[in-house]
């Protein structure tokens, strides 16, 4: 039955923990960490803004971090929100 918590003989499958985790590089999910990593060389090493590139990463990491903290998910989920914008309005 479905929503009792019973289990039925030979419909249980073992998921691997890798399958249901979010890939996270330094406790930011992994997409944002590249693009913040990549803007933050770009400004150091292209521009010689050494400084402003290491706050500049500093920065971006930590809100990325703090955002990941609390939806691992939180970049799709605010693509999804910003390509759907029009259709739940009241």
């Amino acid at each position: 039955m479905i929503g009792t918590g019973t289990h039925i003989e030979g419909f249980e499958a073992p998921l691997h923990r890798s399958l249901a985790e979010p890939i996270l590089l330094g406790g930011a999910q992994r997409t944002i960490a590249i693009v913040n990593g990549t803007l933050a060389a770009a400004l150091g090493i292209g521009l010689q803004q050494w400084i402003a590139g290491l706050l500049v990463w500093a920065f971006g990491h930590t809100l990325a971090v703090l955002a990941a903290k609390r939806d691992p998910d939180f970049a799709t989920v605010l693509a999804r929100h910003l390509r759907q914008k029009g259709h739940f309005t009241c």
